[in-house]
């Protein structure tokens, strides 16, 4: 199984749902980003620790930390490792220095507590696959956006009125127009309505 290794890109609040945030992980060496919805506490533990903010009070992951270290266990990694109907999976590795074994974590939780290890993110190649959304697919639909603006302004007639949402035979918005939308909503940097399209696009291609 290959391994991904991923970097935090940012936070995003929720346009729609309060208390709501978006992940957004990329790829190391590549153009792949990966949005994560995640709750409110854990986008906090996050940020607190990108910071490097030290909290009054430890908070849980902080704690998770502690007793690990009182125990003498070490994180070497963490790992999303699965997608499945929509939500992650993902693993904390850990190590006692004996024996090397693994904890079922979300995602929100293995990265907050791999931060303070200091430990690298993974993920494997089928869930980038899936849920990855791909950069230059991004440059190419702003580099067209961009043209059809410059077409706008250079119309005598003071513009045309925009063409209605293509749908397709079963009354739904087409493939070409989500991706379209996809392309706006990472634009305005609203990922947690590029998640729910890229999810929609996954469903319609399966």
């Amino acid at each position: 199984m290959k391994k991904i290794q991923l970097e935090i890109l940012g936070l995003s609040s929720s346009q729609s749902q309060s208390g709501s945030f978006a992940l957004i992980l990329g790829e190391k060496t590549g153009n792949r980003r990966l949005p994560i919805i995640i709750g409110m506490f854990e986008a906090q533990s996050i940020a607190i620790q990108i910071e490097k903010i030290n909290p009054n009070r430890p908070l849980t992951h902080d704690l998770f930390k502690s007793f690990a270290e009182h125990v003498h266990v070490a994180v070497l990694e963490v790992l999303i490792s699965d997608l499945k109907e929509g939500v992650f999976y993902s693993k904390i590795v850990c190590t006692d220095g004996a024996t090397t074994f693994e904890l079922d974590a979300r995602p929100s939780d293995a990265i907050a507590i791999g931060l303070r290890f200091g430990v690298p993110i993974f993920t494997v190649e089928s869930v980038l696959s899936e849920a990855g959304i791909i950069l230059s697919d991004l440059d190419e639909n702003a580099d067209d956006d961009a043209d059809e603006d410059d077409e706008d302004e250079d119309d005598d007639t003071g513009g045309t009125k925009p063409e209605p949402t293509p749908r397709d035979p079963s009354g739904q918005v087409s493939l070409e127009e989500l991706g379209k939308m996809l392309s706006q909503a990472l634009l305005n940097e609203d990922y947690e309505k590029a998640a729910k399209i890229r999810d929609e696009l996954n469903k319609r291609n399966g």
